[in-house]
């Protein structure tokens, strides 16, 4: 056998972990019956917007999927029965705690309750192999539980009573059925879920942005696609104090300030003071105050970087203070406030020192503040612009293209970029921002975060331009139009798709494009170019449900293909678990794949199977005396 110098160096390393002839061909046979397994359960969503209730309710129903399993395994119960079941799975601290009240003799319950959750768990981790599902088991049950799953039914050790009735009847015997209903269902929800792709957007809007990354974190198969909300969260734990002013509005403005000064620590007392000192008299005075500086910072960033050519935002040195008018694209527009007391009219891109003060403040409290640096990092670590997966492209907003349809060449100080170039310029520039040393490029990184939140080519927020000025000071609506990027007018031909799967690396003939950002308005589609690309912006943000009429879909790719589903409003988890509320999931499209698809069939497979051909050659090499 000819194995090259640099194979056989590597062979040397492989051969440090597997020790001998006998692990090696164990190892290859593991990862072989793997490969055989039906592929585990991918979950799609986007748009979460700080809907942490919402969020946290659609994953441990697993998008309707734990429901349809109940009731396709469960035909023997009525649905009441069902929905119970279901619930307890859910939230079986809550439900249990109401079932059990008042309840006199709970052994029954507990009995019956511990044996239905063993049949949902083994249909539930049936493409698992024992040894993946015991690393996911917590704590002290793990040997009772896989006792319980694989186990022969049919043994009768104990007379009368079934080596599984044996055991559970010694578990209520124990006081530690409630305990082990507990640990069943939650296990039941976490491996129901194999794979968690968040397409952008955890952010903003929302009231716990931090306990939905507090949730992701709990996941191992987690990967983020950044949207335009998580760039300004990370912008502003990097420092940009334009990225720190609109969040801080966004805060003020939908009742959010809990997640600044509770959950991150960041204190907003010197704010609070310059507001309510120069915009007292008006509402939301801390909203009005961080917009101003808003718009002042970006000014001067707008000036700074000329390349980013939005002009059309520098719209504070065109307002008529006597007349009480701005001009907006060469148009004179009535202003609905004359108060702007801290604006100086000779140098309106200017902060007053107060103003400056505070923002000093701010930034020391968003660098300091160690959950949010420890988050964003999590971002950074399991985030990207997009990825190719299984031959699917997935990112957040768009692919900016000009209106023929051409990938749309963005001016940067390092020379015009465009289509995937451009996607991996901009995160390796952001990411030195946050993580470099110092120097020019670091501080590059640090602004480019707020052109990717709101720039007119930024593949994160896909339209021309922001009307966030207007919207606050115009009443006009024909001011507040944001017009989209030709992307959104051209995603429905399918040779568009095929170009863009193309450039990015991913299957141009059976992939499609999964992407959010978008609610999908009452009426509309979710589903373009003949199935190539879907939109799932999961609605869970409530300002947008009134555009939507429902709460947004989900995508779930299993071995037998994918199922696009939408979600009714969640109402809230007290009801959830009172009521028997779950979220109504319909099925919207169910497109099955050809032949059922297996792990060898994955990228990971892929990747596993070249593991399993070193692995051979090592076993050969063990077995010729190249390596004793």
């Amino acid at each position: 056998m000819a194995i090259s110098e640099s194979k056989m160096e590597y062979l040397k390393l492989l051969a440090k972990t597997y020790k001998s002839e006998d692990e090696t061909a164990a190892e290859i046979i593991n990862l072989l019956s793997i490969q055989n397994l039906p592929k585990g359960t991918d979950y799609f969503m986007s748009d979460i917007h700080a809907e942490y209730e919402a969020f946290s309710h659609i994953l441990r129903n697993a998008s309707g999927t734990i429901k349809r399993r109940i009731d396709e395994v469960f035909t023997e119960l009525d649905e009441d029965d069902r929905r119970t079941l279901a619930t307890i799975v859910y939230y079986p601290e809550e439900k249990l705690e109401i079932l059990l009240e008042g309840m006199k003799d709970r052994n029954d319950f507990y009995r019956t309750t511990l044996f239905r959750l063993i049949k949902l768990l083994a249909v539930s981790t049936f493409k698992f192999t024992r040894s993946y599902v015991r690393k996911r088991i917590p704590g002290k049950f793990t040997y009772i539980v896989e006792e319980l799953l694989y186990s022969n039914p049919a043994e009768d050790s104990y007379g009368s009573v079934s080596h599984k009735e044996y055991i559970i009847n010694s578990i209520i015997e124990t006081g530690c059925a409630e305990e082990l209903i507990c640990t069943l269902a939650h296990l039941i929800s976490y491996i129901s879920v194999f794979r968690l792709h968040i397409i952008g957007d955890v952010y903003d809007r929302g009231p716990a942005g931090e306990k939905v990354i507090e949730e992701l974190m709990k996941y191992n198969n987690v990967d983020i696609q950044w949207g335009n909300h998580d760039i300004l969260w990370m912008g502003a734990a990097a420092g940009n104090r334009a990225c720190i002013t609109n969040v801080v509005r966004n805060c003020t403005k939908y009742d959010n300030i809990h997640t600044l000064e509770v959950a991150y620590g960041i204190s907003l007392r010197k704010l609070e003071t310059f507001a309510l000192k120069y915009y007292g008299k008006i509402e939301r005075p801390m909203t009005r105050a961080s917009a101003i500086m808003q718009f002042k910072l970006e000014g001067q960033l707008i000036q700074k970087h000329k390349n980013y050519e939005m002009d059309s935002l520098l719209l504070l040195h065109t307002i008529d203070f006597k007349k009480g008018t701005v001009k907006i694209n060469g148009k004179e527009y009535k202003l609905n406030t004359d108060y702007f007391p801290t604006i100086d009219p000779d140098d309106p891109y200017r902060l007053t020192d107060e103003e400056e003060r505070v923002m000093q403040s701010l930034e020391k409290e968003f660098a300091e503040s160690k959950i949010l640096q420890e988050h964003v990092r999590y971002l950074f670590n399991k985030g990207s612009f997009y990825k190719v997966y299984n031959g699917n492209l997935m990112f957040h907003g768009c692919i900016p293209l000009t209106p023929e349809g051409e990938f749309d060449p963005i001016n940067t100080e390092d020379g015009y970029k465009c289509g995937k170039e451009w996607f991996d310029y901009a995160e390796r520039l952001i990411r030195t921002g946050y993580f470099g040393k110092g120097g020019r490029d670091k501080q590059r990184g640090i602004d480019l975060f707020w052109y990717l939140w709101c720039g007119f080519k930024s593949p994160m927020f896909g339209k021309e331009r922001i009307t966030t000025f207007e919207r606050l000071f115009v009443d006009d609506p024909e001011t507040h139009v944001e017009k989209k990027n030709p992307y959104y007018s051209l995603y429905d031909r399918p040779d568009i798709i095929e170009k863009i799967l193309e450039e990015f690396g991913a299957d141009k003939e059976n992939g499609i494009i999964i992407n959010g950002h978008m609610p999908v308005k009452k009426g509309s589609s979710p589903i373009h170019a003949g199935g190539r690309l879907i939109v799932i912006d999961g609605g869970f943000a409530k300002a947008y449900q009134k555009t939507t009429g429902i709460a947004g879909y989900t995508l779930v790719q299993n071995s037998n293909g994918f199922l696009l589903s939408a979600h009714q409003p969640f109402t809230s988890k007290e009801r959830a678990v009172a009521e028997e509320l779950d979220i109504e999931t319909r099925p919207v499209k169910n497109e099955p794949a050809a032949n059922r698809i297996r792990n060898k069939d994955t990228d990971e497979g892929r990747v596993r199977q070249k593991e399993i051909e070193n692995l051979k050659l090592l076993l050969e090499a063990y077995k010729t005396g190249l390596i004793k």
